[in-house]
């Protein structure tokens, strides 16, 4: 076998693939047992800016591992380390793209949790930068690693519920209340000027934080965009679709009265009118129905549906079909077990092939821009015709200012990566 040049380094063939995890108070804990199970794989250093929870997370591995891990609080540190060959995401949204294009022009390759942008205009130069600097860059999207999934697909594209015209994405997801918390000063630890980066400055409060920085549209992209990626990747997936030529979304925060800017019921609707297709997506955060027919005895309901000329198709972690006007039960599958998305990646870093990777950082652009474009629409609120090829609406300046942000200096996006 052949030595692999990943970045500054040349991997010989038994040689450990060194990974840097950056974020780790919630999704980032999952990243670091991960790749810690693949075969070949050293998680060599740890990142967080909150000082508690990297000593936390680096204390638990260690004790684990049964060794020693770097840690950092500024991940520009983790780009500087020659002997580090790749770095793994689970930042806020808002840090995904920019820390992902750092990590390309370093030469690292990159595995970025979902969704990969904060906004349009920026998913686009990450995907410029994996491009320019050759980089393995795998969305966090892990549908697309899953056999059953893959299966799920391949059924459709074979005709099992005839022509597939439109999917209907679920995003049924039980969420509390997040209340009200008041501006404070910055705890102890917490290196907030790192944490805001890319975003406006402002005071610290722990509603805009840990997690529920989610709700807030200076960091995140609401449940469309947190949950609601992984349902919206899938939908696209299996209509076989990119980006639509109109968007349509409203819906409201409704129920509680606290700090959440995201709306908590959302309808959004993608028409194709080339391909004759229609993707829907909704989602709720409280009492509801299960209508994917998948996961009864949850309290959640996270899926989607395809509508075909000859039946339907429910899919989650597995899938079932359902073939006539009688509805008869046809092919299915149960959920798959394991987690083959950090082995594809890893695999895809060793032979320097991005075709190989099953969600190679373009498919995870596509999709997140659909939860944004979901999530424009609803802000200005009107329906937004889009051109799909420029990546820009038709006509509405008022919208287009909502596919890119003001960058905060020195965190900035480049316009050329």
């Amino acid at each position: 076998m052949t030595a692999a040049c990943i970045g500054a380094r040349v991997l010989g063939a038994n040689e450990a693939v060194r990974v840097a995890v950056v974020g780790l108070h919630g999704r980032g804990r999952r990243l670091i047992q991960g790749f810690s199970r693949v075969p070949g794989v050293e998680v060599a250093a740890l990142c967080d800016v909150d000082e508690t929870v990297l000593e936390q997370q680096a204390a638990s591995f260690e004790k684990t591992a049964g060794r020693k891990v770097d840690r950092f609080v500024d991940m520009r540190r983790i780009f500087e380390r020659k002997d580090i060959d790749a770095v793994a995401f689970a930042t806020p949204n808002h840090w995904h793209a920019l820390g992902s294009i750092w990590a390309c022009q370093a030469g690292k390759d990159v595995y970025v949790e979902k969704p990969c942008s904060h906004n349009i205009w920026e998913g686009r130069k990450l995907v410029e930068a994996a491009q320019k600097y050759g980089r393995m860059v795998q969305h966090g999207t892990g549908g697309r690693s899953l056999g059953v999934l893959q299966q799920a697909v391949a059924r459709m594209r074979e005709g099992v519920i005839g022509k597939v015209y439109m999917a209907r994405g679920l995003c049924y997801k039980w969420r509390e209340s997040i209340g009200r918390s008041p501006d404070e000063p910055v705890p102890p630890g917490v290196h907030y000027d790192l944490w805001l980066g890319p975003a406006s400055a402002r005071p610290f409060s722990r509603n805009r934080f840990h997690y529920n920085w989610h709700w807030n549209w200076d960091y995140g992209n609401g449940d469309i965009g947190n949950q609601g990626a992984h349902q919206m990747d899938m939908a696209r997936w299996g209509l076989g679709v990119r980006l639509p030529s109109t968007v349509a979304s409203s819906g409201g925060h409704f129920m509680f009265d606290d700090d959440q800017q995201t709306p908590n019921v959302q309808i959004a609707t993608f028409q194709y009118p080339l391909e004759r297709k229609i993707l829907v997506f909704e989602v709720r955060h409280w009492i509801t129905n299960h209508e994917t027919g998948l996961g009864e005895e949850a309290d959640n309901d996270i899926g989607v549906l395809f509508y075909g000329t000859d039946g339907y198709m429910s899919v989650g972690n597995g899938y079932r079909t359902f073939l006539g006007k009688k509805r008869e039960p046809g092919p299915a599958a149960k959920p798959a077990s394991g987690d083959p998305h950090f082995a594809n990646f890893i695999d895809a870093v060793r032979s320097r092939k991005a075709e190989n990777l099953t969600a190679e950082i373009e498919e995870g652009h596509l999709s997140a821009s659909l939860c944004h474009l979901a999530n424009i629409s609803f802000r200005v609120g009107r329906s937004l015709r889009f051109d799909a090829q420029k990546e820009r609406f038709i006509g509405d300046s008022e919208a287009d200012a909502l596919l890119r942000r003001r960058y905060r200096p020195p965190f900035i996006v480049p316009e050329s990566v």
